[in-house]
């Protein structure tokens, strides 16, 4: 356990003697160390001693809660909570470069990568320290140094191998970091000799790093907070903005912040996290790759919520368009953002087939623009044009939809959000899991946690999707449409089958010299355990340097 002072300022005797309880154990090069200077340390230091360790408390209570609904209670809206539901309240506001976040691109924080989403025709790049970065500790350090570099607009980068020079336009968009969730360590750093928190690591260093010449450029320090399940969580977060904001003498609600509501029991509790954060927040996100994920693993014990095939769970199935549209009619009323979801698509080199994929995004952004969303997410420059021109048709002079309140709609109740979701279980679909499963967790045991598979751009969320889907048809017995009941012996089965595909579209010496045997085994222990396991990402970090 991490100790606890009382919150309060810090002499510079007692700043030094909280320093000294904490240690980086990875190694610092040169380069590295400039963005993590001992008055960086200090700071970080200070926030493990008054925060980390509320953590464990938090992660606690998901896990007691998580067990009610397993014994079988439903996640609903909170009895305790509902004068703030029914309170007339909004945020503190937003601020002016964020006005407008009609498209947003994401990614990890690879320097050409920054470059790129940077220069792409987008409103905000929201660099991803998270779901689609895998945290070796040179690359974690390495993202730092990226985005100090292109807050100070010195950033550029050299292709080795063909000489090819990226550097920033005059216009680059808005930036927003992405820290990882509270789940997640930083094992290369202690705190009175325990692992700290990554979410602690990140947000640490890229205000300390950055804070100063966001500020004086008109923007501001502005984070992504990732994988929240309460209002208790969000309140954990206020703290730490507050604490930064006093400890650096700064007015309350410089730090601002838009929370992924990307996990089931967050939608119930979308007003509870805007109020938490009201000095702070300027929207919510509809993470629904990671919410599907969620919905599975919080009702994995329910056999009437099974989901189908994963290719078959859109946005217009019936429980994730009702969270789009109270995830609108929440954040509106309360004068915050509602953003929408991604798009995975990538840019294919056959004509027609890039026409079918500029026709999904045309027909997924309609959607979220019809619902009111504010803005939405791609994932490559490519598609950006596309999501631009359906946001612009509907947008008009606007800059927002803040206007649209969806007051009207009839109230979105709980059954709505749990509704189950019909469609078939595929053997074609199982194997098409398998095989993505099997290359993402390959390459993010490999450091890569932004991998290009079958057309999409693919991040931790569709593979845990893929694994806890198969997991929960094993657990309840589900037949596939080949009549096959999925058992553990039949997930080995057709993933040593799935192997041999993989082994040929990659070729035998890029599989000889990747990692595929022990993602293979990796994946086997997560889809064929007893109890799900939460993420692949704890168990994954074993494997990272």
């Amino acid at each position: 356990m991490f100790a606890q002072t009382p919150d309060r300022e810090q002499k510079p005797a007692e700043a030094q003697e909280t320093l000294a309880r904490l240690s980086v154990n990875g190694h610092v090069s040169p380069d590295h160390q400039a963005i993590i200077p001992k008055e960086a340390q200090t700071f970080l230091s200070l926030l493990c001693d008054r925060f980390a360790g509320q953590i464990e408390q938090l992660l606690s209570t998901r896990e007691a809660k998580q067990a009610r609904i397993d014994a079988g209670e439903l996640p609903d809206f909170l009895e305790e909570t509902q004068d703030i539901r029914e309170g007339s309240w909004k945020i503190l506001g937003i601020p002016q470069d964020l006005q407008d976040r009609r498209v947003e691109i994401t990614g990890p924080t690879d320097r050409k990568m920054v470059i790129n989403a940077l220069n792409a025709n987008v409103k905000v790049f929201m660099a991803d320290f998270e779901d689609s970065m895998s945290p070796a500790w040179g690359k974690v350090l390495d993202g730092q140094v990226n985005l100090r570099d292109a807050v100070n607009g010195t950033i550029s980068y050299t292709n080795p191998g063909n000489g090819k020079h990226y550097q920033l336009t005059d216009d680059p968009a808005v930036l927003i970091c992405r820290v990882r969730g509270l789940h997640l360590k930083e094992k290369h750093v202690t705190f009175d000799e325990q692992i700290i928190p990554g979410a602690l690591f990140d947000f640490a260093l890229y205000f300390y790093n950055n804070y100063k010449a966001l500020l004086k450029k008109g923007s501001g320090p502005y984070f992504y907070l990732p994988k929240l399940q309460s209002h208790h969580e969000a309140k954990w977060w206020s703290d730490v903005f507050h604490f930064t904001e006093e400890y650096f003498g700064l007015d309350t609600g410089t730090i601002k912040a838009t929370v992924l509501i990307e996990t089931l029991p967050a939608v119930f509790e979308m007003d509870e996290i805007l109020f938490s954060l009201k000095e702070h927040i300027v929207g919510l996100n509809c993470g629904r790759w990671d919410y599907i994920f969620s919905y599975i693993k919080t009702l994995k014990k329910h056999p009437d919520r099974v989901l189908p095939d994963r290719q078959v769970v859109t946005m217009d199935k019936s429980f994730l368009n009702a969270y789009s549209r109270l995830l609108v009619r929440t954040c509106h009323r309360r004068g915050a953002f509602a953003m929408g979801g991604m798009a995975a698509f990538i840019p294919a080199k056959d004509p027609v087939a890039n026409q079918q994929v500029l026709d999904k995004i045309q027909n997924d952004k309609s959607l979220e623009v019809q619902n009111g969303h504010d803005g939405t997410w791609v994932a490559h420059p490519g598609l950006a044009d596309t999501a631009m021109d359906v946001f612009n048709q509907v947008l008009g002079e606007r800059t927002n939809q803040l206007d649209v309140s969806r007051s009207t709609d009839a109230p979105i109740t709980a059954e709505e959000l749990l509704a189950p979701c019909d469609g078939e279980r595929s053997e074609n679909g199982m194997r098409h899991n398998i095989r993505v499963a099997l290359q993402y967790i390959e390459a993010w045991i490999s450091g890569n946690g932004c991998v290009p598979i079958y057309g999409l751009m693919e991040d931790a969320a569709t593979a845990e999707i893929s694994r806890a889907s198969i997991w929960q048809w094993i657990q309840h017995g589900k037949a596939l449409d080949n009549g096959q009941v999925v058992t553990n012996e039949l997930f080995i089965q057709y993933l040593t089958e799935e192997i041999e595909v993989v082994k040929q579209e990659v070729g035998q010496e890029r599989y000889q010299a990747g990692r595929f045997t022990e993602a293979a085994d990796l994946m086997t222990k997560l889809t064929t355990s007893d109890e799900l396991t939460n993420f692949l990402t704890v168990p994954g970090y074993d494997y990272l340097d």
